[in-house]
């Protein structure tokens, strides 16, 4: 697997997927029944209403009213009946795809009832039930008997968390047609998430302390999927994403007086080839032992990191001819080794019979700006130094007496390509306040969401960390079941496990993509977590790294690599006609095994 055989795959480098298909993943197949449940539980309620009207034929008052009456019968004390009014609000929120013709009106209309149910205070409601489901000790000691647990043991759960994550990731996408007072709707939204008024923490927090409950194994029936996307959501919505955190970026480099970025990352990232992954290791060992069959001798090669963009390196033009003169001789063995598209730098290549191969141009040079750190300028002229007069002059980069030209002129372009980083700044501030505690008195620290996240998250950060990463380990696709693992996949497995070979292919389907939906979740939450502690302060991101490294990260993520990348990326657990909305307004064709 070459990365001239690797063919290049459709990859958008972004904060998410677009708006319907990141609706779609909140739901399993196995949940499909449940979409039907809540229609029924809704238009059982506005029937007796509201007499010979559809939703969508009633003015914004009388949508109001009929929302009030709902959130009123949340308050009642039976359980059941507290169900079917959450079922009939979630069905508001999934956009009354009875009374749509097609998937874009059932978008639509989600979107519209969402931004409705939050004005009329529907999130502050779910959350209270939220909290209670959460404390709910019953609950989560039958859950506990049971030798399986299913999706019969989340339901109430469940459908509290479909409709907050409906109402975060309605309101969270941004459209050019939407009204001022959405957009109004959408910062008071944000604000209430990021600095909480009721509560002590932010949202974000009631998250983790699921998650971690969930790990423990006091609560296992808790839906992890749901909960996953929705703190991913809410991270993305508060925090910021990709383009927000590098306006951020740009904005606080200005308040510290340093010079602009040299390029933007993202857009440097989303021009770029999605990367060939490393062969295989177990592929790799077999062409070995291959080769080590039909060869005499092997000389070493020393790989140029530049060949990969058919670019030698600069440095090394002077000693080319030298160096091709001295190994004529070993120019088979080198062959044998090199990968095509290298070979074709070095040496001309005889033609071979092999099908046409599409070629991958690479562009000229980095696609990063060169960045030179103080230190390695120091560094540089401390080595330097004490090659050529035999003392250093400490940190002084700016007397270059007694040195040979060559030196004058890496020293010059060491100094053009000088980058100063928000974290330097910080950590120079951290060790001036460190000197001078009593005269420089305390650090202002500004209440970004941000700072509020971390200072919530910092007493129990490691348990957090760690309950994160054993679900990632959970869900990884090379780990092997053991008896101490958690299972993920309660919200996934129903009542009654399949009979058939269809059903068994389906439900196999659905397991893989439950788990490819948590790997993407927990990773994105990981990364924004990361980058936005590292903008917000240098030493928080290093104490989340570090507890990241104690928790075994490195390994989980290689263990992720260690196995066919190629067949993982192009994998489809995917069955396009049960995915939401599709499955709500069109008629299911026949599913079979070999359409499967």
């Amino acid at each position: 697997q070459g990365s001239v055989d690797c063919p290049n795959l459709e990859f958008e480098y972004g904060d998410a997927d677009g708006h319907g298909a990141e609706l779609a993943e909140l739901y399993s197949y196995t949940e499909e029944p449940e979409l039907s449940t809540n229609r029924r539980c809704f238009e059982e309620d506005f029937h007796a209403q509201v007499q010979g009207r559809r939703w969508l034929e009633l003015d914004g008052a009388q949508q109001k009213a009929y929302v009030m009456r709902l959130l009123d019968g949340l308050e009642v004390v039976n359980r059941d009946k507290r169900l079917q009014v959450a079922r009939a609000i979630l069905y508001l929120a999934q956009g009354v795809f009875g009374d749509c013709a097609n998937e874009g009106d059932v978008l639509h209309w989600s979107r519209h009832n969402s931004f409705l149910l939050y004005q009329l205070g529907t999130f502050t409601a779910f959350l209270e039930l939220l909290n209670m489901e959460i404390d709910n000790s019953q609950a989560c000691s039958s859950a506990l008997r049971k030798p399986a647990i299913s999706l019969a043991d989340s339901t109430e759960l469940r459908v509290l968390l479909s409709v907050m994550y409906l109402l975060v990731e309605n309101i969270r996408v941004e459209q050019e047609e939407d009204p001022p007072e959405w957009r109004t709707c959408r910062e008071t939204f944000r604000m209430e998430l990021s600095f909480p008024v009721h509560t002590e923490e932010p949202f974000a927090l009631l998250l983790f302390t699921m998650v971690t409950k969930f790990c423990s194994g006091h609560a296992p029936h808790f839906p992890m999927k749901k909960v996953l996307l929705l703190l991913w959501k809410v991270l993305l919505f508060t925090l910021g994403g990709f383009e927000a955190l590098q306006a951020m970026k740009v904005r606080k480099r200005e308040e510290l007086g340093l010079p602009p970025l040299p390029e933007d990352s993202i857009q440097v990232m989303r021009s770029m080839r999605a990367a060939s992954p490393p062969t295989y290791s177990i592929e790799l060992l077999d062409q070995q032992q291959q080769k080590r069959g039909h060869r005499s001798r092997r000389p070493l090669v020393k790989q140029d990191s530049l060949d990969i963009y058919n670019e030698r390196d600069p440095f090394k033009s002077d000693e080319a001819g030298v160096d091709e003169e001295e190994n004529d001789d070993v120019d088979s063995g080198i062959e044998g080794e090199l990968d095509l598209m290298e070979r074709d730098t070095i040496i001309p290549v005889m033609p071979t019979q092999r099908p046409p191969i599409e070629r991958v141009s690479f562009p000229k040079g980095l696609p990063w700006a060169p960045k030179v750190r103080q230190k390695d300028i120091e560094h540089f002229l401390e080595a330097s130094r004490n090659k050529f007069i035999g003392f250093t002059l400490g940190q002084d980069t700016e007397t270059l007496i007694g040195l040979p030209r060559p030196i004058h002129e890496s020293v010059k372009t060491l100094k053009q390509h000088k980058y100063v980083s928000i974290s330097d700044v910080q950590i120079k501030n951290e060790e001036e306040l460190e000197k001078c505690p009593m005269s420089l008195g305390e650090e202002e620290v500004q209440e970004t969401p941000c700072e509020v996240l971390y200072r919530a998250m910092l007493y129990n950060l490691p348990q957090y960390m760690i309950a994160l990463l054993k679900i990632l380990l959970a869900a990884a696709p090379t780990s092997k079941a053991k008896t101490d693992s958690i299972n993920i996949l309660a919200d996934v497995l129903p009542e009654e496990m399949p009979i058939t070979v269809l059903q068994s292919m389906k439900l196999g389907m659905d397991v893989n993509r439950h788990k490819e939906i948590i790997v993407k979740s927990i990773s994105a939450s990981l990364l924004l977590l990361l980058k936005h502690f590292k903008l917000n302060h240098i030493y928080q991101f290093e104490y989340v790294s570090q507890h990241l490294v104690f928790a075994n990260c490195i390994p989980l993520i290689l263990k992720f690599f260690n196995q066919n990348i190629m067949s993982y990326i192009t994998a489809k657990n995917s069955i396009s006609v049960l995915d939401y909305p599709h499955c709500t307004v069109c008629d299911l064709p026949e599913l079979t095994a070999e359409s499967l």
